[in-house]
């Protein structure tokens, strides 16, 4: 078997059949599908035993409700391909994605993981596409940092070789489940090539963890930074600077939020010359000046005054 396509599945039925559909219409043969009921209160479980009993690639698992990230584990233990991949079932693939990923591994047998592009907020006047170089890394610091792999940091626009994924691959009850799980992974030495070829189709999904993060989701998603910043292997890359200036807007809101401060102070190592826009440049001298106590407190003055 070449490739397992893991759908979690919790309260989709409008949306289901939709995103496995797209799969299904990959025309990809060496393929599987499992479609993971994580203890769906709607119509989903039942539509998962009817699309399997359409297309014999498709198979079901039914569990207790353990959330995003355990419905993913529990398809890694079923996977039998020697990649995997993972479409949230509210998500669609664009035509021919499968097609050219697989092409590119077999290919290139050396890729541990191969990541392609993304449409954010398909199919409204938001849209606004992730368009991915052809490269390859061979150093997992220099994909995170330099190839800024932090901003697009999805588990769903990826396709993983087997071997790196585990039954705990994905933490059960953290938010932001993709960052914690990736960081992970990337900590031993991996071959990660990106391609220009195919989409990942994210639609808006108002009962998302990015509509609904409070200061608790938010602060998960800091930790995930925090931890890779500590490591210190990112300290002398080039793009450090704008890296943290984006964990440095993460931790501006867990401030408002939660009033807890969990940034390192990494001043000494931000280099001006390195930051690409104006308004990050103003936000790091800002940061020079004041510290970043005095930078959250100013931020959550002007954001309660709006």
């Amino acid at each position: 078997m070449r490739l397992s396509v893991v759908i979690p599945v919790y309260d989709v039925e409008h949306t289901l059949e939709r995103c496995v559909e797209s799969v299904l219409s990959q025309d990809v043969d060496d393929m599987e599908v499992i479609l993971v009921d994580d203890g769906s209160p709607d119509g989903s479980g039942a539509l998962c035993d009817q699309l399997a009993r359409k297309s014999p690639q498709v198979t079901v698992i039914h569990k207790e409700n353990g959330g995003l990230g355990d419905a993913r584990n529990a398809g890694i233990e079923r996977a039998k391909g020697d990649y995997v991949t993972f479409v949230d079932s509210d998500d669609v693939l664009a035509p021919g994605t499968l097609t050219a990923i697989l092409t590119a591994l077999v290919s290139h047998p050396e890729y541990d993981i191969l990541e392609y592009d993304t449409l954010l907020h398909f199919h409204t006047d938001r849209q606004q596409a992730i368009e991915l170089k052809d490269h390859v890394y061979t150093d997992s610091a220099d994909y995170w940092c330099t190839g800024e792999a932090y901003r697009h940091s999805f588990a769903c626009n990826k396709v993983f070789r087997r071997e790196l994924l585990g039954s705990q691959t994905f933490p059960k009850g953290r938010a932001f489940e993709d960052i914690w799980a990736l960081k992970d992974i990337l900590k031993t030495h991996h071959t990660i090539a990106t391609t220009e070829k195919g989409f990942y189709c994210y639609y808006d999904n108002p009962k998302g963890i990015t509509h609904k993060a409070d200061g608790q989701a938010l602060t998960s998603l800091l930790e995930a930074h925090v931890e890779v910043l500590t490591q210190g292997i990112l300290i002398t890359r080039k793009g450090f600077s704008e890296y943290y200036l984006h964990v440095l807007n993460i931790q501006l809101d867990v401030y408002r939020l939660t009033g807890r401060i969990l940034l390192p102070d990494y001043n000494d190592h931000i280099k001006l010359a390195y930051i690409k826009s104006g308004a990050n440049k103003i936000k790091a001298i800002m940061l020079k000046t004041l510290g970043i106590r005095i930078l959250c407190r100013i931020h959550k003055i002007i954001r309660h005054s709006r």
